[in-house]
């Protein structure tokens, strides 16, 4: 029980804390984004991140970008199991119940310095490309509390009728990115980008199963005293192995790394059309435990968080493509595709092969100028996995999903360009039964709310 209840509390929050983008993968690395998505192919300084190579086309001198994002997510299950039914906290009669955890973010930073000479650009970003804030479980999870509901039909012959437990846990992951890097005009239509990428990744995890009790026909007593108990009344053998989980179970586990990816684009001007592609090749993350778990275990779950160890957390590698097109000067059309490859990532035991497919996303939008200084802009992308009942779990789980973003841009003056916008994602539900016993089931969604303010300084 102890065991699985560790692995089960520190591996949540291993994935799916994007706020925006892939299964690892943050995009939303400028307010410009949150405002149309589709930025693929848009000259900007928001480029740096989504289109380097067309940043070169900006104007000559030097230019820094300032953002700064507030996001709160939340995650929900809703579970079924027929052992909830023993719960105390379920009234003793449901076998459904809802998990709740809230993930805040509230100040996700990001950078973007371009200085343009001539024919090149020289350009770097600081941004958090994965991760991005804490996710808190105040009353655990399904998985937690149907172990504890187990063990209580377990014991029913020997008098239980019930149980209760509190659960909870919390996680923090940030992943921080530096990128440095060049763009070059080979033409007065064509430019080429080439640059490096380093990540560092910084997490802690903290779980807590505590107030365990057994349920008899003389009330609620602690789990320990209960072992006691039926220890006294003939029952040693049986709950011998249950002894060292009385008092619960409490865990911190904190994790960092680092790694590096080569990152190369290309932008193409013709006509009332920009052209462009960036791809960023894998990062090959190996993020080392430091934990309270020392010993063995076959649950592969807990070896991946024992102390001292080094965990497989690549993040995958990453084509955009995207396409702009003005039919006048004071508008601008956007469509984008990102491929996620998943699949060739190397993440924990493998669970990368568990998806069906890579992950891509679909993005349109568009800006209008609506004076010399005022430019409103709307976009929205559509974000579908490779998601299968194998992969997904209450512990890490994203779903299929559209955004919807928009805002603006003022120029206070030539050198300064404040700007502000609103992003929001929503979810799909997706519904999975075990395969083992259709009782158990689980349905799976969330939301995402992101708020962003900026500037951008011209020299």
């Amino acid at each position: 029980m102890r065991k699985s209840l560790i692995a089960l509390a520190v591996f949540m929050m291993t994935s799916g804390s994007a706020l925006a983008g892939g299964i690892l993968t943050n995009t939303n690395q400028s307010i410009d984004f949150l405002r149309n998505p589709a930025r693929d192919a848009a000259i900007g300084l928001d480029g740096v991140y989504s289109n380097p190579a067309g940043v070169v086309f900006m104007p000559e001198g030097f230019h820094l970008g300032i953002n700064w994002q507030y996001a709160h997510q939340t995650r929900t299950i809703t579970s079924t199991n027929p052992v909830f039914q023993m719960g105390r906290k379920n009234n003793a009669t449901s076998p459904v119940k809802t998990f709740e955890g809230v993930a805040n973010a509230p100040f996700i930073p990001s950078i973007q310095i371009a200085y343009n000479m001539e024919h090149w650009s020289l350009q770097a970003n600081l941004s958090v490309p994965g991760g991005g804030g804490s996710c808190e479980f105040e009353n655990g999870l399904g998985s937690f509390e149907s172990v504890v509901g187990n063990i209580a039909a377990m014991l029913a012959p020997m008098g239980a009728q019930g149980y209760d437990m509190d659960g909870y846990m919390k996680g923090r992951q940030y992943y921080y990115g530096i990128t440095i890097g060049a763009a070059c005009k080979v033409t007065p239509n064509l430019s080429l980008y080439g640059g490096l990428r380093m990540l560092y990744g910084d997490a802690t995890y903290k779980a807590k199963i505590s107030n365990i009790q057994v349920k008899t026909a003389q009330g609620y007593i602690d789990f320990g005293s209960y072992l006691q108990a039926a220890t006294a009344a003939g029952y040693g053998k049986q709950v011998a192995p249950l002894q060292k989980y009385a008092d619960g179970v409490n865990l911190l586990c904190n994790q960092d790394g680092i790694g590096f990816a080569p990152i190369v684009g290309v932008d193409y001007k013709i006509g009332k059309f920009n052209f462009a592609a960036k791809y960023e090749f894998c990062t090959q993350m190996r993020m080392k435990n430091e934990s309270t778990v020392n010993e063995a275990s076959a649950l592969d779950a807990v070896n991946k968080y024992r102390d001292g160890e080094k965990v497989n957390e690549d993040m995958p590698a990453l084509l955009t493509i995207g396409a702009q097109y003005s039919p006048i000067d004071a508008v601008r059309i956007n469509a984008g595709w990102h491929h996620y490859f998943d699949k060739d990532a190397s993440w924990y035991n493998h669970s990368q092969d568990l998806l069906s497919h890579n992950t891509n996303e679909f993005l349109l939008g568009a800006e209008w100028d609506t004076t010399e200084n005022l430019t409103f802009s709307a976009g929205g992308q559509v974000t579908r996995y490779g998601i299968t009942d194998e992969y997904i779990n209450d512990i890490s789980f994203v779903v299929n999903s559209y955004s919807i973003g928009f805002g603006f841009n003022y120029k206070l003056s030539k050198v300064v360009t404040v700007k502000a916008a609103y992003f929001q994602t929503y979810y799909t539900d997706y519904n999975r039964i075990d395969a083992a016993n259709p009782q158990i089931k689980d349905s799976f969604t969330r939301t995402n709310r992101v708020l962003g303010v900026g500037c951008q300084l011209d020299f």
